[in-house]
């Protein structure tokens, strides 16, 4: 059996809230030659919104003013503008961007169809415009947006560690982490291509609620009640893996697909995910191995604990997503 003390420290060390780590989004698009509508999206915490600006270096006008609103926790602006000399071959910064700890994703699409999508850190906060991008380009930004959503999505880390837990013996292991592969590659790319529509704030809640009933039934087990998660680990991970491709799912509508390159985008935002995901569960068998060895005596206490503190903290993430869904269902009600 996987017991892993590390994750209870995992559990409580980590901020009480899933996907804190958001790319600002900049989204330039040429509708008449030479002329760009923008779109610049950048993360909110309450009423605080990052100092970012988005600058080229090239002579631009602006052909219409800024205008400023309010989403779920980011601060849009839209705005339009001529580029007095052509884009391409200038460099696009993002200010600011090396005074904070996330990351920008650049979106330029060109009125030929063809578009260019680049990742900008506060180590690089600029790259010059190319004449075109390639597949690669592309395949390699996408790869590393998937790898940073599950490794700093917290909540489906914890459903797998908790899986982990119920699950014994190797070739059970295997069927379980690959029907949630499974069935998070469906509805990931069923929500993502527009196929299936599901709103966000329920999903994120029962995703959370996932979490508690798997931390639940790791509590059954050490009293000796076996229930569905552990005598058959694989049925609930592909069940509630369906939920978690739709969590996926809105982190990449989010900073969006790009055109020409979809299938590309998607194909290797999943592989970066399961990357991700297999870079966890090797971290925790390692460190589960490491515990048996010196703290043997201790291992059914460390698993209940984990369990408790698992649940806990999905718990909490239950009650905060059906609050907020409530308050932003009764603000958006009563301006209808």
């Amino acid at each position: 059996m996987i017991a892993i003390f590390a994750a209870w420290g995992l559990a409580w060390l980590t901020p009480c809230s899933a996907h804190e780590v958001r790319p600002s989004y900049l989204e330039v698009r040429e509708e008449r030659p030479g002329e760009f509508d923008v779109l610049f999206k950048t993360p909110m915490r309450g009423q605080l919104r990052l100092a970012l600006t988005a600058t080229f270096s090239g002579s631009a006008e602006d052909l219409t003013p800024m205008t400023r609103r309010a989403a779920v926790d980011a601060a849009v602006q839209t705005w339009r503008f001529r580029a007095l000399v052509p884009l391409r071959g200038q460099t696009v910064r993002i200010d600011g961007l090396q005074n904070t700890m996330t990351d920008a994703l650049v979106r330029m699409v060109f009125l030929d169809g063809t578009n260019w999508v680049r990742r900008l850190t506060p180590q690089e906060p600029a790259a010059m415009i190319p004449l075109q991008q390639t597949g690669w380009s592309v395949a390699g930004v996408y790869l590393r947006l998937g790898v940073e959503h599950i490794l700093f999505g917290i909540d489906h880390l914890l459903f797998v560690l908790a899986l982990l837990i119920l699950t014994r013996g190797t070739w059970l292991l295997v069927k379980t982490v690959t029907a949630f592969t499974v069935a998070h590659s469906i509805t990931l790319a069923l929500a993502t291509l527009g196929y299936v529509h599901v709103p966000a704030a329920p999903v994120e809640a029962v995703i959370a609620l996932s979490i508690v009933f798997v931390a639940g039934e790791i509590v059954h087990l050490q009293q000796g009640r076996e229930g569905l998660a552990a005598r058959a680990p694989w049925l609930v991970a592909f069940t509630f893996g369906l939920l978690h491709g739709f969590g996926f799912a809105g982190a990449l509508r989010e900073v969006g697909l790009p055109e020409g390159h979809v299938p590309l985008a998607l194909l290797f935002f999943n592989i970066g995910v399961e990357i991700g995901q297999l870079l966890f569960i090797a971290a925790t068998v390692c460190l589960s191995f490491w515990f048996l060895r010196f703290h043997r005596s201790r291992i059914r206490w460390a698993s209940v604990a984990t369990s408790y503190a698992i649940g806990s903290l999905a718990m909490f993430w239950v009650i905060e997503r059906i609050a907020a869904f409530d308050v932003a269902h009764r603000f958006w009600g009563g301006n209808t």
